[in-house]
């Protein structure tokens, strides 16, 4: 039931199934390689050349040892960790491999726009969007769990918007004379599934005036009637979305919210410790989770709606990265990533109450919070470019 959401723009004939980053993530992924006949996408912010970053890719030189079409479209500053050597045995397999160039890069400075997105489709048929990199710290380890991170596998008519949208992204990145080696494939005929559960992408660039991903997350605080529940990594939401969470949250809806206990980047975790007094003060039930590092960026509301994907609600996201996220509009889908969450929320936290803030960060800490904070969106604006948008 589609309840209070509106329905335009979403595709009909759909399969989905939310998957859990580890192990049953990279089992999908390599599933999906495997299983592939015609063509594959793949476009990801983080790609290493440890163990498990080399499985995935070796699955990749198989499909294309067998004649599958195979795009791989890294990040040229994320991803530059990989070695000269296998990005060689990479384009000698016989794939077709680009980085998505900033403006400027190096090991320690970043200019430019970043391609966060994290994508497989194949077949123009089935595909797998989320939040999760290929690593072995976002996978399930001897003596190391993954970082926590979602995705959805979606097969049926969104996949091929997926391929369209990732065809026309290989087209257009690179330099020089990779520019004009352009392709334009058409994705086979497939039935789609007879299931009948709404779909939609949504993108977030903000340079090409895409900002689709935010407008989901402002549509589901307006749109809200009983209750929000949301996972955000590095968590500084901007002005018009705390104005959204406050109104909804006057109105009666329930809003709950797991923020990392234990973070990759500190000052980042120090700058969304700063927000915490105010998401109190607005009624916001706060969780943090503690089994391993948070990553996952996946909302869901009133038992009708979710939306899963790499969109992380901060700064760099809205308005620095190409992002990608699939707006799920079905009642077991939406049901099982709140059961999901609902279930780390009960084993995986500790909640924050406004008491517990006051007494366990004392006025240093709580200035140094504010600095983090500052300090962040300093670092934002000055070291990320932007292009003009078009008019």
């Amino acid at each position: 039931m589609a309840g209070t959401f509106p329905t335009e723009g979403y595709f009909i004939h759909n399969r989905v199934q939310l998957i859990r980053g580890g192990k049953q993530y990279f089992d999908s992924l390599v599933n999906l390689i495997n299983g592939a006949k015609s063509s594959i996408h793949l476009q990801m912010y983080i790609v290493d050349d440890d163990e498990t970053g080399m499985n995935i890719i070796g699955a990749l030189m198989n499909a294309a040892g067998r004649g599958v079409q195979v795009f791989m479209l890294l990040d040229g500053y994320a991803s530059q960790v990989l070695s000269r050597k296998v990005v060689k045995q990479i384009i000698d397999s016989g794939i077709r491999f680009r980085w998505f160039e900033p403006l400027f890069r190096s090991p320690y400075f970043y200019f430019g726009r970043r391609l966060h997105h994290k994508v497989i489709v194949v077949d123009a048929c089935r595909s797998l969007v989320g939040g999760v990199n290929i690593s072995d710290r976002y996978n399930d380890t001897p003596g190391s769990d993954a970082w926590l991170d979602w995705a959805v596998l979606a097969e049926g008519e969104v996949a091929g918007r997926l391929f369209l949208i990732c065809q026309d992204l290989w087209n257009k990145s690179g330099w020089g004379k990779k520019k004009t080696e352009k392709y334009k494939l058409q994705p086979a005929l497939t039935e789609p599934p007879e299931n009948s559960c709404l779909v939609r992408v949504r993108r977030q660039d903000w340079v090409r005036r895409r900002i689709e991903i935010s407008a989901s997350y402002l549509e589901m605080m307006e749109n809200a009637r009983e209750e929000i529940l949301m996972m955000s990594s590095y968590f500084l939401p901007g002005r018009q979305l705390r104005r959204s969470m406050a109104a909804a949250s006057k109105r009666g809806v329930r809003i709950r919210m797991i923020a990392a206990g234990k973070s990759d980047v500190m000052l980042a975790k120090n700058a969304e410790r700063y927000l915490y007094r105010w998401l109190l003060k607005n009624r916001v039930e706060l969780y943090e989770y503690q089994a391993s590092i948070l990553h996952g960026k996946i909302s869901c509301a009133d038992g009708k709606w979710a939306t899963v994907g790499s969109f992380n609600i901060n700064f760099i996201s809205a308005y620095a990265s190409i992002e990608l996220n699939l707006d799920v509009l079905d009642d077991d889908f939406s049901c099982t990533v709140q059961n999901e969450l609902e279930e780390i929320i009960s084993h995986h936290c500790i909640p924050i109450t406004e008491q517990e803030w006051s007494q366990h960060y004392n006025l240093f800490q709580r200035a140094w919070q504010k600095f983090s904070y500052d300090l962040i969106r300093l670092i934002f604006f000055l070291f990320t470019f932007y292009f003009k948008q078009r008019r």
